[in-house]
């Protein structure tokens, strides 16, 4: 049997005109051709007071979507991200751990729970981590903190056949300080590497990884001051004095 989708009022004109709280009341019963627009202006004046309509356009939609995405939830999502702040990352947390989102675009849901570094129940997180979406996996990851009941399976995560997923257990396991995450952190710093690599491997550094992100601020200016800062905040003291010798090369460098 097919599914009835929720009547909708006809629509209205240019939300630029209307005024917040206009703007607020109109968003849980928008239609689907006003609903991109309303939500959109809601994140454009990052209006935290349309979190909860957002959360009820959302809701309104629960049990739909086992097979395709509801732009609705979609967009309400994506304002959600885009507003930010603790009640926004609450909303978030309450409609996936409720199972308001599903099908296809529980990977939106996931995607901003992981930009706005959502706490997840340990049991939804340990679901997700183990969900068929490999974009859904990584994204879990992001929002992983330490839980040892997650640990085992963060662990299993390094060796993913996906390379996104596998990246993001390092990661989220290096800023766990856990050292099982060390090998794998090594070979992607050198291969590619970024701010959140560099951020994940100062906290298990030994001397390989201090020796590797003293390369990296010395052979990559873009990401020399985080390597940088990385090192002067590890407790050893030959990250103190390779720290202490670049900046003083470049010093000597600017002088000249």
């Amino acid at each position: 049997m097919a599914q009835v989708l929720p009547q909708q009022p006809a629509s209205f004109p240019a939300v630029t005109d209307l005024d917040d709280d206009a703007l607020i009341a109109a968003i849980p019963t928008a239609s689907l051709g006003d609903c991109a627009a309303l939500t959109a202006e809601a994140a454009r004046r990052k209006l935290a007071d349309a979190i909860p309509a957002l959360e009820a356009l959302c809701r309104s939609f629960a049990g739909f979507g086992i097979e395709r995405v509801v732009p609705e939830q979609s967009v309400a999502l994506r304002a959600l991200g885009e507003i930010g702040g603790r009640d926004a990352a609450q909303a978030v947390a309450l409609l996936i751990a409720r199972g308001v989102v599903q099908g296809p675009t529980l990977g939106h849901a996931v995607a901003v729970a992981a930009q706005l570094r959502v706490a997840l129940p340990a049991d939804r997180l340990r679901s997700l981590l183990l969900h068929a979406d490999p974009l859904i996996r990584a994204d879990a990851c992001r929002c992983a903190r330490r839980r040892p009941e997650l640990i085992t399976v963060m662990i299993d995560l390094l060796d993913d056949l996906n390379h996104a997923v596998a990246r993001a257990a390092a990661c989220a396991l290096g800023q766990m300080g856990r050292i099982e995450a060390r090998p794998m952190l090594i070979c992607l710093l050198g291969d590619e590497p970024s701010e959140d690599l560099i951020d994940a491997i100062s906290s298990v550094a030994d001397e390989e990884c201090i020796v590797l992100l003293g390369r990296v601020a010395r052979n990559i200016p873009a990401l020399s001051d985080a390597a940088l800062d990385a090192l002067e905040g590890i407790d050893h003291h030959r990250a103190n004095a390779i720290a202490n010798a670049i900046r003083g090369a470049a010093k000597e460098q600017h002088a000249r």
